[in-house]
């Protein structure tokens, strides 16, 4: 078969970096193009020397109708605001792209100018792209130009909402959402939090209440289960590379924790990344992988659902993949076997 050319625009950050590490052990796929405006002329290596005798390609300006000509597919790894124009392009020459950022996940036009603060680029395709989970979205995906990767935070808590709420299992108006996440979650951009001696030895809470994924979680919950919910969701930054552990609080309505665990194994019974543990997972349980650990525990009235995934790969590159892998009609797990490194 001849190999999937993928581009990588916006090749200078983690997500990025992990996209590429991860389609280099892809059998089917062989990455092309990469593309940073600031680095352009530069070797990809120089950037990222991780990548040092594996991949040398020179950054180049992100010019769509040639990406589109060494390209089957792009995978756009742009700022939010930024990405949905250079997508527009892209789809224009018949490219298929695979956007990292929020710029078509939300449903509505209103919602993202709610929450973006602007007018969508691209506004008639807002609600019209498939939301690139393919545990819940999977059939959506074959035909697809556009996907729009899912949110690190929103994946940990949607994947073990999404089953609950669409059974009626629980109180789809008392959700709260408790997440962990290491710092390359913050992107490599240089931000005073992200400073070494900021963030070691300290958590902290950020974003309270104000949250961008936290319209993302909601809007792709009322999406799949019909109702949406109310969620209060509360992210925090810990001192680790990488991983989440989202912590969400529920009230049963007709289930208990053994039928949590049976509504999950049933929907995710041919899921080959999700995992319904009896243990309390960890980041590191996860950490570099494409795979998901989910657990359930009692606790009074309350059920304590736990989730955890690695935020660059399973909630970004990893994902990306998986939707590469789906887009062309490859198994889901291909390139996807091992750990990132």
């Amino acid at each position: 078969m001849t190999p999937i050319r993928v581009g990588i625009l916006g090749a200078t950050g983690y997500t990025a970096l992990e996209a590429i590490r991860l389609l280099l052990t892809h059998p089917q796929a062989q990455v092309t193009v990469a593309t940073s405006r600031q680095e352009e002329g530069q070797s990809i290596a120089s950037i990222h020397p991780q990548l040092t005798g594996r991949l040398e390609l020179p950054l180049s300006a992100p010019e769509p109708a040639v990406i589109a000509q060494q390209c089957d597919v792009a995978f756009c790894c742009l700022p939010h605001g930024a990405s949905a124009e250079t997508v527009r392009q892209l789809a224009e020459t018949g490219l298929r792209v695979i956007d990292f950022s929020a710029d078509f996940r939300l449903g509505s036009v209103e919602l993202y100018r709610r929450w973006y603060g602007g007018e969508h680029p691209w506004p008639e395709m807002v609600g019209k792209v498939p939301y690139g989970l393919p545990e819940l979205f999977g059939d959506e995906l074959r035909e697809a130009q556009i996907v729009a990767n899912p949110g690190c935070y929103p994946t940990s808590a949607i994947l073990p909402l999404a089953p609950l709420l669409s059974a009626g299992a629980i109180d789809p108006a008392d959700i709260v959402v408790d997440s962990k996440s290491g710092v390359s979650g913050a992107g490599r951009t240089l931000r005073v939090g992200s400073l070494y001696c900021e963030a070691n030895e300290s958590i902290a809470a950020y974003g309270v209440g104000s949250h961008r994924h936290q319209p993302e979680i909601d809007d792709i919950l009322g999406r799949y289960s019909g109702e949406r919910p109310q969620v209060l969701f509360t992210p925090h930054l810990t001192p680790m590379d990488r991983g989440i552990l989202s912590t969400i609080y529920v009230r049963p309505r007709s289930t208990d924790a053994d039928g949590v665990l049976r509504l999950w194994r049933e929907l995710y019974a041919e899921a080959p990344f999700v995992h319904v543990v009896d243990h309390l997972p960890a980041t590191k349980h996860v950490a570099g992988t494409n795979h998901v650990q989910m657990a359930v525990r009692q606790a009074g009235d309350r059920l304590v659902l736990l989730c955890v995934v690695d935020n660059l790969t399973k909630g970004a590159s990893g994902a990306a993949v998986q939707n590469l892998n789906r887009m062309f009609g490859l198994p889901e797990t291909l390139g996807l076997g091992g750990k990132s490194v």
